[in-house]
């Protein structure tokens, strides 16, 4: 067993889970290895979730993330550290403006 084959066993953790008969007799048919499939069916799930919890971020935004936006880039840039000025592209991403009840709207430069 290579050292990185340890690595990844180690930050392993077992979880007995109980499923319907038929459900796993789903899985056998699909794929020889219950747990590659389970791991790949979950870590879909927690992908969809995020996405979800994030489009539901945008849609109903946090009302510190409202005072931000009110503020604007410009002032915030004047108060924003060097280290922050390093997390921004100002020449990426789309031209966007804040639309209260909508959110984030992208706007025609």
């Amino acid at each position: 067993m290579t050292h990185d084959m340890i690595i990844l066993m180690r930050n392993r953790a077992r979880v007995t889970v109980t499923l319907p008969e038929e459900l796993v007799r789903g899985i056998d048919r699909r794929e020889r290895n219950r747990s590659k499939f389970i791991l790949e069916a979950v870590e879909h799930e927690i992908e969809a979730r995020r996405r979800q919890e994030l489009l539901d971020s945008v849609a109903n935004p946090h009302p510190q993330s409202e005072e931000v936006a009110e503020v604007g880039f410009g002032e915030w840039s004047e108060m924003a550290s060097q280290e922050d000025e390093e997390l921004l592209d100002p020449t990426a991403g789309s031209t966007v403006r804040w639309n209260r009840g909508e959110g984030w709207v992208e706007i025609e430069d």
